[in-house]
């Protein structure tokens, strides 16, 4: 799909092989962006009271992990200083196992819960997918809610969605946080268009 939006104006729209407007595509690390949002939400209501909280202030069964006494500030920055390779051309890769553990429909919190500490959390950005699963754990444990409804109150009913969204789940249930949002092109525009008129 291709879709060019002016002044908040849909001016030109394109499908192929098949895809219609209505057609729900998968976001991968597009998810990300979203997950940042609603952190950003939270905040603003005062349900995550600061960046600077640690992770474990939220998740305490995270003690004694890679995760353990990270500021939620360097996980969105992708600086927590968790060892995770992601090299997508190595089979044996963090995320490439992550892959597979998450086909099986393995609780990611378990998967996340095994990574161990490679550097100082804050002193360097690499960028780790797992890191924005970690923060939407932190948010459905911030907000009493799935990511999927507080999505839907806080920003979906918000934009003018033309569709439902939805999200990919683990076998508990949770949200595949870091690129599991489904959403039609037309949607995806108007997220696009929330960011630059923010």
């Amino acid at each position: 799909a291709l879709l060019v939006v002016r002044h908040d104006t849909l001016i030109y729209e394109y499908y192929a092989n098949q895809f219609k407007p209505e057609d729900h595509h998968i976001s991968w690390s597009m998810s990300k962006s979203v997950i940042s949002a609603l952190i950003g939400i939270a905040i603003s209501e005062g349900k995550i009271k600061s960046i600077e909280e640690k992770v474990t202030d939220y998740l305490p069964e995270f003690r004694g992990t890679g995760y353990d006494q990270v500021r939620i500030k360097d996980v969105l920055q992708m600086s927590s200083g968790v060892g995770f390779n992601e090299d997508y051309g190595d089979f044996n890769s963090d995320i490439n196992v992550m892959g597979r553990y998450f086909a099986l429909g393995m609780p990611m919190a378990e998967f996340a819960k095994r990574l161990k500490r490679a550097r100082e959390p804050g002193t360097y950005n690499l960028y780790v997918s797992i890191d924005t699963q970690v923060l939407g754990m932190i948010l459905t444990k911030a907000t009493g809610q799935s990511i999927t409804n507080y999505m839907s109150e806080k920003l979906w009913s918000q934009i003018g969605a033309e569709s439902d969204a939805y999200w990919i789940v683990d076998k508990t249930g949770m949200e595949f946080a870091l690129g599991g949002l489904n959403v039609t092109a037309r949607d995806y525009a108007k997220i696009g268009q929330l960011f630059l008129d923010s």
